[in-house]
């Protein structure tokens, strides 16, 4: 079910603060440049020093050069912006880790440097800290040994990381003093120094510098308190700065927008300028000046720049005047766990508007298997700002479809598909603020990670909490998508992953997603006081059972929504119900059906030979919504539809029964 929420007014005076328009390619060519020209350049000191054909001084500036230039890489591998190919970002992120610092493995990196952006300026949980908040007088000492606290920092957190992870970083401690140790007994430690160990020490002073210190010194907000504030952009001679940083002198972008690729960042603050400026975001000149949002406005029209405000790309419902079917062509199956594919359709140019969707919202899909016709219910998985249309399918032993599209469905299949139809999800504002919580078990994460995305794309000051409980990383549906959202939108995004069999998982977060644990998440930081939307998604015990519990620690019933995959039938005595006479809106034709003694509204429609939508025919999914405009029904239960919908007139038609002896009602409405 969804609720009606009110919406803030747009303020002339404000502007929204949308995605910045820099999205990620399937190949960053800027990156595969700097990366190719960086090894070729090491390779060239390298063999500079072993020949001896250039001055130590110069062979350790290339190298340091180099080792500098590999942390961009590093850094947007961290990020997933390199690719929209996984494994890309981290067989680039591997192999800059080797030159940046082989202490330490690229995922332990990743998982550092997310800490960072999470606790930005917060001297107890910053690992970058070390060098932002250092005292000027400890500056020389502290640079260059920027990584001492981040293997500190991995230390204390050893035991949260995945064992492979802590694996590859101990292997990689003990090459590199291998390797050390080697260059000293075959006397090879100065050209050692010169071509590795003196240029490392030399960037790290100059990344730390110019990543921590220039960014964040003397900034007291956190990037919880103040996510514009956190850290700042360095305007003024940005003819050198720019390139000579690697876009670095604007690094309050990359802090708001993480996955952006670096040579992206001035292009997205100039889209959103005003939006930035009028959240009073950080900003310093080149010569270390801190200038306010007018202050700044005077001295951009010293140097006569413009800037331009991107427009919000809202999500739009299907214009279908009701659910019909399409036959569709499969674009994809792919694995997502042993026993779960992912499948995206192939949307035609002319029925693209039908199939648009808000987040939330569910297709049916129908296909003939033996004979045998069935059709399934199924959440759109994919954020309703791209232009994708997926769905992920569980196998459930014994399920005719589900075993079909994991063994079977191949890509240029096609399957009947319905237009989406549901309200699971909420209304959305560019210019809203609010804290959103989802927990989802299972299968239950595919209508929550489309809400979670499109709602962190529009709402760029709303925050989100996810709970997501499965039995082990093995089995979790989009484990990798969710550790690359989260790295995406790392200061408002938060995911609590529950397991309940494996052993190596913190102890507290094992189990199952229960009463007893969100009891412990509401006493902490998750009060229904402080969160403005809860979205539950799952097995019917667990969600009746969790909203029931939100509902007696005081949160409002419309801003607690549901969504079950399967509703159940309760016995039905025929006596109960009189027979009526009823008129369909369905395709824009109205029909006029006899509908017997204990038949619900759908069943009289589908034996008259209409086409109405339906799915679950449990009352769950809501695929047979249509409104009452003349008459009245009774619903024997109601998994779907919120409050207001009801009151609207709505009603689900397979669950209807009529209390009058005529009754209209309207698919198309």
């Amino acid at each position: 079910m969804s609720a009606t929420t009110e919406q803030p007014a747009m303020a002339s005076s404000r502007h929204a603060l949308p995605d910045p328009g820099e999205g990620i390619k399937t190949i960053s060519w800027p990156i595969v440049g700097i990366f190719s020209g960086s090894i070729a350049t090491f390779a060239f000191s390298t063999w500079a020093a072993v020949a001896d054909r250039l001055p130590a001084p110069v062979t350790i500036a290339l190298s340091a050069t180099t080792i500098f230039v590999l942390f961009t890489v590093l850094h947007d591998a961290a990020h997933y912006s390199i690719s929209t190919h996984r494994w890309v970002n981290v067989t680039f992120g591997r192999v800059a880790m080797l030159f940046v610092s082989p202490l330490i493995s690229f995922k332990s990196f990743a998982f550092i440097h997310i800490e960072h952006h999470r606790y930005t300026n917060d001297g107890d949980n910053d690992p970058d800290h070390f060098v932002s908040g250092a005292p000027w007088w400890q500056v020389p000492v502290r640079f260059p040994l920027m990584d001492v606290p981040y293997l500190t920092f991995l230390v204390r957190n050893v035991k949260r990381r995945p064992r492979a992870e802590v694996l590859e970083t101990v292997f990689l401690m003990g090459m590199t003093v291998v390797l050390i140790v080697s260059a000293t007994a075959a006397g090879h430690l100065w050209t050692l120094a010169v071509v590795y160990l003196i240029p490392a020490r030399v960037a790290m002073f100059v990344l730390a510098w110019w990543f921590d210190w220039l960014p964040h010194h003397d900034l007291e907000d956190t990037q919880q308190e103040n996510r514009y504030r956190a850290t700042r952009n360095r305007v003024g001679s940005e003819w050198i700065l720019t390139p000579l940083l690697l876009s670095q002198n604007y690094h309050l972008v990359h802090h708001l927008h993480p996955s952006i690729p670096f040579h992206r960042y001035v292009a997205a603050w100039r889209r959103n300028e005003e939006a930035y400026l009028e959240r009073d975001a950080a900003i310093g000149t080149v010569f270390g000046q801190q200038l306010d949002a007018d202050e700044y406005r005077d001295w951009k029209k010293l140097n006569g720049k413009l800037a331009r405000i991107l427009p919000v790309r809202m999500p739009k419902r299907s214009t279908a005047r009701s659910a019909v079917f399409h036959s569709m062509e499969v674009a994809s199956v792919e694995p997502l766990t042993d026993d779960s594919v992912l499948i995206r359709f192939d949307v035609p140019d002319h029925l693209r508007d039908q199939f648009s969707f808000e987040p939330g919202q569910h297709v049916t899909v129908r296909t003939d298997l033996g004979g045998e016709g069935v059709r399934r219910n199924y959440s759109i998985c994919s954020p309703a700002t791209s232009d994708t249309l997926a769905i992920a399918v569980k196998h459930i032993p014994e399920g005719a479809f589900s075993t079909f599209a994991r063994e079977q469905l191949r890509a240029g299949d096609t399957l009947d598909l319905m237009t989406p139809t549901g309200s699971f999800g909420t209304a959305l504002h560019p210019l809203a603020t609010n804290n959103y919580v989802a927990i989802a078990v299972g299968s239950g994460i595919t209508p929550i990670l489309s809400i979670l995305q499109t709602t962190l794309a529009i709402e760029t000051e709303s925050r989100f909490t996810l709970i997501y409980g499965n039995r082990d990383a093995d089995s979790t549906m989009f484990r990798d998508e969710l550790d690359e959202i989260e790295a995406r939108y790392v200061d408002r995004l938060r995911i609590i992953h529950v397991r309940s069999r494996d052993p190596r998982h913190p102890s507290h977060l094992r189990g199952r997603v229960d009463r007893t644990k969100l009891q412990y998440w509401l006493g902490a930081d998750l009060a229904p006081a402080l969160v403005d939307h809860w979205f539950l998604c799952g097995p019917v015990e667990m969600v009746t059972d969790l909203h029931g519990l939100l509902l007696e620690r005081g949160a409002e019933p419309e801003n607690v929504h549901v969504e079950l995959f399967h509703g159940y039938q309760k016995p039905r005595d025929a006596r109960d119900f009189a027979p009526a006479t009823l008129a369909v809106g369905l395709g824009g034709r109205e029909h006029t059906v006899p509908l017997e003694a204990g038949d619900t509204v759908l069943e009289s429609a589908l034996k008259a030979g209409l086409d109405a939508p339906y799915a679950c025919l449990g009352g769950a999914c809501g695929t047979c919504k249509a409104k009452v405009l003349l008459g009245a029904v009774t619903m024997e239960q109601n998994l779907a539809l919120s409050p207001a919908a009801v009151e609207d007139g709505y009603v689900l038609t397979c669950q209807s029964h009529p209390t009058t002896p005529a009754v209209t009602i309207d698919y198309d409405a």
